[in-house]
């Protein structure tokens, strides 16, 4: 007897869940929420060193607080959100981020706020990592595409409106609230993210879930705390001795970290960043890549911040909105990016760089030529045009990054992405910042920031040529 098989027997494979519109926009807001708040706070640190009577080192822990344990806990939450779920981690690190931005707001002291801010980079970082693992594994061709340049436009725009709304924040004194309305103003926004996401961003995790790497944990967070916290610190705190054994071990831990996640790469088990994913090429060369990339761009918005308050004694709204040219062509330029890769492929990162050079040199003519009346007018040419270089490549680098990366490792992947870039843009701070400050009382304001701006533009020309070095088509 020949059986009959109908096919409401037969069960078919459960479709992934679909990320829409309404939760593209959901995850995108989150991930313009913590890079917005790292650079928000660079045009308030005056008003509130004077309104909490702080001094220059812990004014640096502010940003450095936030910015280190941000980067830390990266991959962790992104192994976390593939372990427990993404939409799970997101949730909740969107509700701790307007927990602790509720904290820095309602500070009623400098250590007080230090503390909020760290609590703050941790939620970030729980937060975060879920936007891209979420994206790559709710969508996928052409959609897949069009939301990591929407998600490489957004990363790129938050970081310049972050210090054009932390002008008009402070400027603008709401309610009385003076410099904590740059914190407070993430509360309704983690609000409307909170029931937007519960609704509309679906829940996605590793089909075979990894238990946490502990020691694996330990040494990346050890080994980042011992490179980036010295040079956060180093220069405001004097460089005291702690400074330079932290430096000093920092390969030591490094190296340590390596072993131990090739050994367990090797016995089979998931370490927290499996040394196998470095095999994809694009992922590879995309991380060396954004490392110049980003420690200039950090660089380059925490120099002309202080430079413009400080040096041409602009107001917060004035300092902010010399930017405003940059935020603007960045945006409509990154709209086109899409378009120009399909066509181009990674030679638009190439070009991008090129482009952003010259508004760099633009810029130091500018500087030399203007200082000390530097202005909105002096500064738009080469704003804009560094800004259209920026938005060529950043998010077409992103999304080169992550191409090739395999739905389940999404939320590692993302991870190792997101921490590289946050590191670099501590390392921007840091090192830039570092450099520019030290050479103030010796050169003066003008030559001090001429000579970060060339050093900014080395960084540039090496980015263009490792831009060379990315696959030709981007998936």
């Amino acid at each position: 007897m020949t059986e009959t098989v109908t096919t409401a027997n037969v069960r078919s494979p459960a479709a992934p869940p679909a990320l829409g519109g309404p939760g593209l926009f959901t995850v995108l807001l989150a991930a313009a929420l913590p890079l917005v708040d790292f650079f928000i706070v660079n045009v308030a640190l005056p008003t509130i060193g004077a309104d909490l009577h702080a001094g220059e080192a812990v004014l640096e822990l502010v940003v450095a607080g936030y910015g280190v344990a941000y980067a830390v806990l990266l991959v962790l939450g992104g192994r976390l959100g593939d372990l427990f779920g993404r939409r799970r981690l997101f949730l909740g690190g969107m509700a701790a981020f307007g927990l602790t931005s509720l904290a820095c707001g309602l500070a009623p002291s400098a250590w007080t706020l230090v503390a909020a801010r760290v609590a703050q980079g941790a939620a970030s970082a729980a937060m975060l990592p879920q936007v891209l693992a979420t994206i790559q594994a709710a969508t996928a061709g052409g959609r897949r595409a069009r939301a990591m340049s929407l998600y490489g436009a957004t990363a790129g725009l938050s970081m310049v409106a972050g210090q054009i709304l932390g002008g008009v924040l402070v400027a603008a004194d709401i309610w009385g609230t003076g410099w904590r309305s740059v914190f407070l103003v993430n509360v309704p926004v983690v609000v409307v993210g909170l029931v937007l996401g519960a609704r509309f961003v679906p829940e996605t995790r590793s089909q075979k879930p990894q238990p946490v790497d502990g020691p694996g944990t330990v040494l990346l967070a050890a080994s980042l705390l011992a490179l980036l916290a010295p040079l956060t610190e180093g220069r405001a705190a004097g460089w005291p001795l702690w400074t330079w054994l932290s430096l000093a071990a920092f390969p030591g831990v490094a190296v340590a970290f390596y072993a131990v996640e090739r050994r367990a790469d090797r016995a089979g088990r998931t370490p927290l960043v499996p040394p196998s994913l470095f095999e994809l090429a694009s992922l590879r060369r995309g991380l060396v890549l954004m490392l110049p990339f980003s420690i200039g761009f950090s660089g380059f918005m925490f120099v002309i911040a202080v430079a413009l308050q400080s040096g041409e004694h602009l107001g917060p709204v004035a300092a902010g909105m010399a930017l405003a040219p940059m935020a603007v062509v960045f945006l409509f330029v990154s709209l086109a990016g899409p378009r120009l890769i399909a066509r181009y492929g990674s030679r638009v990162v190439t070009a991008g760089s090129v482009i952003q050079a010259v508004g760099i040199v633009l810029i130091v003519l500018a500087a030399r030529r203007d200082w000390p009346h530097l202005d909105f007018a002096g500064l738009l040419p080469g704003v804009a045009i560094a800004g259209a270089g920026q938005a060529l490549q950043l998010p077409n680098v992103l999304r080169l990054v992550m191409s090739e990366v395999p739905p389940a490792r999404a939320g590692v992947g993302s991870g190792v992405m997101v921490t590289t870039q946050q590191s670099a843009l501590a390392l921007g701070v840091a090192t830039l910042g570092t450099l520019f400050l030290s050479l103030v009382p010796h050169q003066g304001m003008r030559d001090a920031l001429v000579v970060t701006l060339l050093v900014q533009l080395g960084l540039v020309i090496l980015t263009g040529l490792l831009s060379l070095r990315l696959p030709r088509t981007v998936n």
